[in-house]
């Protein structure tokens, strides 16, 4: 007898006592996921599942997980308790494997119990084989075929690797304005320290050592340029960015639109001739990829022509940043183009306008609701054919209190992390929260450290 192998639509009915007879056999087979080494990681309380670096004792927990799975679910299959089991390990398993998990029923070593011969292959070779001893139940139990529970890990892979490839670029020197807090301190420090930024702390410097001090820090090696209040320090760390003295601009603990008055001020600020926008770089521990949320931070209600240059600024960083066609998703409520509903006007009109080249670099497409932007499942549901619908990488939003309620529910209920940045001026503008932390702070300085090094590589 030859239990079915992966379909799993039917229920499954597992061997009873009288059922069960050597010889039955199954077998299994699925392609392991770099999340299932993850899980093991946490267990152990390693850092990260890199070949190599988890121990021998979290590998036999996977191989042990796959076999108990095998024998819960394919062969006695439900109903069974596990006496004891015997492996014996030949080869570590590998994220991509195509595994195999073969059993036989061997023995019946009393009335209520049976030994299952088990063997586990890939393509490499045989990764184990061993043998499992059951207590089979009085009567057969069926399992109902239900979806398995999703498993998050908040690792926020996607914001390391994009620290890990600011590694390789250049140091910048960044003018931050009035870091006079804890974090808005660390944060440059730390990249300092790490060889990634040279930064210019910008002004009281008996407010800057204070926070030192409190932090348990040293502002050596940091260049420190007097100003008494936080518009003084804004108007004179631009000034150094326009002057050439720094490659980047970095916010510190003063507000907002105290830096950004001094970024747009026509007499002496950064402008450009394209509309400076802000962009959140965010790591969603569900999302495959990191997610780029554009304008959350700066344009209020944008008009279609500003739209136009926060698309075409989020879509040049991608690309600087390795991406050659970005897919740009036009959120609105809805994914149809409806007249009561602005934003799904100027979505299809920005669609229009990248097929006419008066956007450049991507793939557009919109309106597109948030579901059916992210997820594939939700446009195949809708019957949405889009190559963006379900893979996006950059989500519009149609203003700033949709794009800034969506990031800061990414971060609050679906536990992102996240970098901001700011586009279209003369240099990069590092620009964080006060409530942002270290981590998110040094994300966002490894940004702007590969948009300086992308800038300064010739066309």
């Amino acid at each position: 007898m030859a239990l079915s192998s992966r379909d799993e639509v039917a229920a499954l009915v597992g061997l009873s006592r009288r059922d069960a007879a050597p010889g039955m056999s199954a077998s299994s087979e699925h392609v392991l996921q770099e999340r299932g080494f993850d899980l093991v990681a946490a267990l152990f309380g390693t850092p990260h599942a890199a070949p190599g670096a988890l121990p021998d004792a979290a590998l036999a927990m996977l191989m042990h997980g796959m076999i108990l799975d095998f024998v819960a679910h394919r062969l006695p299959g439900p109903g069974s308790e596990v006496l004891g089991q015997e492996v014996r390990f030949a080869m570590d398993p590998a994220v991509g494997d195509k595994v195999v998990v073969s059993g036989t029923l061997a023995s019946r070593p009393a009335e209520d119990t049976a030994q299952i011969v088990l063997s586990v292959d890939c393509a490499r070779g045989r990764l184990a084989e061993g043998s499992v001893l059951v207590r089979l139940p009085a009567e057969p139990v069926t399992l109902r075929p239900e979806a398995r529970p999703d498993i998050i890990l908040h690792s926020h892979r996607q914001l390391d690797r994009l620290m890990e490839g600011a590694a390789h670029a250049p140091a910048v020197t960044a003018a931050v304005a009035w870091p006079c807090d804890r974090d808005s301190l660390l944060g440059p420090l730390q990249a300092m320290r790490e060889g990634g930024l040279r930064p210019i702390l910008v002004g009281p410097r008996a407010e800057i050592e204070k926070a030192a001090a409190a932090a348990g820090v040293s502002i050596d090696g940091a260049e420190l340029r007097e100003a008494a209040t936080p518009v003084e320090a804004a108007m004179e760390a631009v000034k150094l960015c326009r002057d050439g003295a720094a490659d980047a601009l970095m916010k510190g603990s003063l507000h907002t639109d105290e830096l950004m008055g001094a970024v747009v001020s026509r007499e002496g600020g950064l402008r450009t001739a394209r509309r400076i926008s802000h962009v959140f770089a965010m790591d969603v521990p569900s999302y495959p990829k990191a997610l780029f949320v554009t304008d959350a931070a700066i344009n209020i209600a944008p008009d279609l022509m500003t739209k136009v240059d926060i698309v075409q600024n989020a879509v040049d960083m991608l690309r600087a940043l390795g991406n050659p066609r970005p897919k740009v998703a036009i959120l609105s409520a809805v994914e149809t183009v409806n007249p009561k509903i602005p934003g799904t006007l100027d979505a299809a009109l920005l669609c229009k306008m990248a097929d006419r080249g008066q956007i450049t670099g991507a793939l557009l497409d919109g309106p597109l609701a948030f579901d059916n932007a992210i997820s594939r499942a939700a446009a195949r549901i809708k019957k949405i054919v889009s190559p963006v619908a379900g893979d996006a990488d950059i989500l519009m939003v149609p203003d700033l209190e949709a794009g800034n309620m969506l990031a800061k529910q990414l971060s609050y209920l679906a536990n992102a992390d996240s970098a901001g940045i700011v586009l279209g001026a003369k240099v990069p503008i590092i620009l964080t929260s006060r409530a942002d932390t270290v981590a998110s702070r040094l994300a966002s300085i490894a940004l702007a450290r590969l948009l300086a090094a992308a800038k300064a590589r010739p066309a």
